[in-house]
């Protein structure tokens, strides 16, 4: 068992983007997160104004042009505590959540692995650091670690404590519904595993971000590799930074994904979907390629329409969207007229 450490200290957040560009680059990130291309970012511009107040957090070309501030905002550090569990022989074969762990801890973030076997102790500890210090909580577990994730949210929701984010990997199926405490879950699990396999659901009325990926089609995954998704790892690491800055409540209705990433797709970590109207004449296909998404993640979500479809004015679409520090969020539309 891992006794607990001693906590880093916090890095200032005008070190942030310089912390994820310095980490990551030994390895190329995947085109989401690397930004958007002039193409995409020209093509969005001309959308945007479709979107309702703050629905295009985290869409490509959303942002403002650049403008010296008004004021000078002070630095917002990043804070949070993560929690990661191991499943069942973890020291075996949940090794990706150390190697996590340690790429959160360098981020600057206060991140400890446990096993899943003290799942009821640690949040008995978590609980006691909240109160004393109240930071974003994350919790990340593989396997029955997922399962603890879960259990330990509970155990907050019990004591009326938030918990930012929440991520299974292929956690087991007799993992309960995600309750009502968590901002954001996300579920990254094989189907067709047994060991893993859980498809988790949210309890009704969940207010939060939901977001589920179904692997199944992607053979070279196993229940044991899956936690040692560099990809995965990377886009987990950028989102626990942004944390901190990020409000989980938006405007307008939040909508749960639910995905079977096809083969040879790699998987991109959404927080959830939001609605955008239609123009006449815009297709799934002609949506995705101006928002810079995968025409699959629109005709998943959008499963009544065809994709070269021609959509009627006004009509309603669902496409995935990643939450942004606040200083990201574009300005209303209205405002833009």
């Amino acid at each position: 068992m891992k006794t607990r450490q001693i906590r880093p200290k916090q890095v200032a957040a005008f070190l942030i983007a310089a912390m994820i560009a310095v980490y990551f680059s030994g390895g190329s990130l995947h085109p989401a997160l690397a930004g958007p291309t002039a193409a995409a970012r020209e093509a969005a511009a001309q959308v945007t104004d479709r979107l309702p107040p703050q629905a295009n957090i985290g869409l490509p070309g959303t942002h403002p042009a650049a403008a010296p501030p008004v004021t000078e905002q002070p630095p917002v550090v990043p804070r949070g505590r993560a929690y990661l569990f191991r499943g069942a022989l973890g020291p075996i074969f949940s090794r990706g959540m150390d190697a996590l762990t340690e790429k959160i801890q360098r981020a600057g973030i206060t991140a400890d692995v446990y096993e899943f076997t003290i799942c009821e102790l640690v949040a008995s500890w978590a609980i006691d650091d909240y109160k004393k210090d109240p930071q974003p909580i994350i919790l990340i577990g593989h396997s029955m670690g997922g399962r603890c994730a879960v259990l330990f949210s509970e155990k907050l929701q019990d004591q009326g404590i938030p918990v930012s984010l929440v991520v299974s990997i292929d956690p087991a199926h007799m993992t309960p519904d995600v309750p009502p405490n968590v901002e954001r879950y996300i579920n990254i699990f094989i189907s067709t595993q047994i060991l893993g396999g859980g498809d988790i659901k949210q309890v009704a009325g969940f207010p939060g971000h939901y977001a589920s990926y179904d692997m199944a089609q992607h053979d070279e995954i196993s229940h044991i590799t899956i936690d040692k998704m560099d990809l995965v790892h990377q886009q987990i690491v950028a989102k626990i930074l942004q944390l901190s800055a990020t409000p989980a409540k938006v405007d307008g209705e939040i909508f749960p994904l639910r995905y079977v990433v096809p083969p040879k797709e790699q998987i991109e970590l959404w927080d959830s979907g939001t609605a955008i109207a239609a123009r006449s004449g815009d297709t799934l296909k002609t949506l995705a390629q101006q928002y810079g998404l995968p025409l699959w993640a629109l005709t998943q979500i959008n499963q009544r329409i065809p994709e070269t479809a021609p959509l009627a004015a006004g009509q309603r679409v669902i496409i995935p969207r990643h939450l942004l520090p606040v200083a990201d969020i574009a300005e209303p539309s209205s405002a833009r007229r």
